[in-house]
């Protein structure tokens, strides 16, 4: 009897079922297939770490776009308040008032040259209704400041001057 041994585990096939049958993985498949599930599993793995990574940096990054939005809206409300009082600084009537507190007068009429060199125009004087008084920065912090203490040490004529 010329018969084929039968397969583990499998029933002995005849016909077209046994030449499909030599086609179909036997125990040696099961473990050609543990390196690919591994695989598929490491990747997958990887793929979400990745994605985790990237998430983690761009939340990074818009908390650090938030900070930076902030800071330029403080920085802009900033610039606003200093160009409100350069605007209130160089208004005529601020400038008329720090200059009457120099002791400035309104200059008399002008008169000008022409190109050929001669005068156009009478010069005025400058009307004063008293007589104009220039001091010095250091006279004027003491002029409108109360007399120093004699308990109160002398101080440096730049130390009380802002911005310096």
């Amino acid at each position: 009897m010329s018969r084929k041994p039968e397969l583990k585990g499998r029933p002995e096939l005849r016909g077209r079922a046994a030449r499909l049958a030599h086609l179909l993985p036997t125990g040696r498949a099961q473990a050609a297939r543990t390196p690919f599930v591994l695989l598929v599993v490491l990747l997958l793995g990887g793929g979400l770490i990745g994605l985790l990574v990237l998430n983690s940096a761009l939340s990074e990054g818009a908390f650090r776009l938030d900070d930076l939005q902030r800071e330029t809206k403080e920085l802009t409300d900033e610039e606003q308040a200093l160009q409100r009082d350069i605007d209130a600084y160089s208004a005529p009537d601020a400038l008329q008032r720090r200059a009457r507190e120099l002791g400035m007068v309104p200059g008399g009429d002008p008169a000008f040259l022409a190109p050929d060199g001669k005068v156009k125009g009478v010069p005025g004087a400058a009307s004063a209704a008293r007589a104009p008084l220039v001091l010095a920065p250091e006279a004027l912090a003491t002029a409108t400041a109360p007399p120093p203490s004699p308990d109160s040490a002398p101080r440096s004529p730049h130390a009380s001057t802002p911005g310096r």
